[in-house]
């Protein structure tokens, strides 16, 4: 009895009865919410954010099977550079493809193709002949001649892709510098590339009725694990979305390895709640401090994002609207400190006066 019609049909009556009729559900999670469409910013964002996120990834793809035919032809080229993906490196590896190229190339020839990197010194490059003299790269002639063939076309599809990474990045700075919500963000300590994805991936701040909503949409919401009236453990929730997962540890990383107000954070979390291990020399469980912060954090940008939107909400056609509250690393501290003070204006109480009657 069950058809696709049927299903059709039962979630057109699901929407009209809450959307139209107002009709209350039992199951939240059959809760329908009318959806409210992206902010300017984000439209222009999203397909930006997406089309890079799919560049990176190809581009992880060339850089692993440049480091394998490395790994084949000229194993010793590590020793000098660290990563054989660097673009001095690459550029070495395009005019000398072979570890017998680079053995007889003229001294001058490595020192233009170095170019003005200082890293790279006159020893660095002798000791890059003598190991290219010595190398124990693959010495039959055909495996040789096809790999060459392969890294120049991985060398030039690498050099395409970062420059269109570059290209995207511009673009999306841009566009986060000139929006009220990459401004906000920003002043948070996200960097303008972190900042778009975020302002991307929530599309509009009003579409979540709290921020525990965005913290399950980022992946960053804790779950208990319950046994009777105590809790076993907690972990984050496997719901979110996995770039915003991602994005938020980065975004994380870096504040905490600044001078910020949630570097303090992190710092007295640690202290207070992870135990030293004497064996390994440093304290154990930092994830779950960085989970915390990740989570205020999330609060933060709700509540600033959300009194953004409220007040643009407000403003008449034709009216310029206010500037956006930033964060202030100052109030910050003072609510550390406990001197807390909410941005939402307390409702009245409903408190019932009786007046005295006069004639009485």
């Amino acid at each position: 009895m069950k058809t696709d019609k049927r299903d059709a049909l039962g979630l057109a009556n699901h929407l009209y009865n809450q959307l139209e009729l107002g009709m209350q559900v039992a199951d939240k999670a059959q809760l329908v919410r009318r959806a409210v469409p992206p902010t300017p910013a984000a439209a222009q964002l999203k397909g930006l954010i997406r089309h890079r996120y799919e560049l990176v990834r190809e581009s992880t793809q060339r850089k692993n099977k440049l480091i394998a035919i490395c790994d084949e032809i000229f194993p010793e080229i590590t020793l000098i550079f660290k990563d054989p993906n660097l673009p001095t490196a690459l550029a070495m590896r395009e005019h000398f493809p072979t570890p017998h190229a680079l053995a007889i190339a003229s001294f001058a020839d490595l020192q233009e193709i170095r170019g003005k990197t200082r890293r790279l010194s006159n020893a660095k490059l002798l000791q890059l002949q003598q190991l290219a003299a010595t190398s124990i790269g693959i010495k039959e002639l055909v495996r040789q001649r096809s790999l060459v063939l392969e890294q120049s076309q991985l060398i030039q599809e690498l050099q395409l892709l970062r420059g269109h990474i570059k290209q995207l990045e511009n673009e999306i700075q841009t566009i986060v510098q000139q929006a009220r919500e990459g401004q906000i963000l920003c002043s948070m300590g996200v960097v303008l590339i972190q900042a778009g994805t975020i302002i991307a991936s929530i599309g509009s701040i009003l579409n979540f009725p709290n921020a525990g909503t965005l913290k399950s949409y980022f992946g960053w919401a804790p779950v208990r694990d319950q046994t009777g009236s105590s809790y076993d453990r907690s972990k984050l929730t496997p719901g979110g979305t996995r770039m915003m997962r991602h994005m938020m540890f980065l975004v994380v990383s870096r504040v905490i390895q600044r001078e910020t107000e949630w570097a303090k954070l992190y710092d007295r979390l640690v202290q207070n709640n992870c135990p030293y291990n004497e064996r390994t020399g440093e304290r154990t469980g930092k994830k779950w401090v960085m989970g915390r912060v990740a989570g205020q954090m999330i609060e933060t940008m709700y509540a600033l994002l959300k009194t953004d939107a409220e007040a643009l909400s407000k403003v008449r056609p034709g009216q310029d609207p206010p500037p956006p509250a930033l964060y202030d690393p100052e109030i910050h501290r003072r609510h550390r400190e406990g001197h807390y003070r909410s941005s939402k204006s307390s409702p009245r109480p409903n408190i019932i006066v009786l007046q005295p009657n006069p004639q009485q």
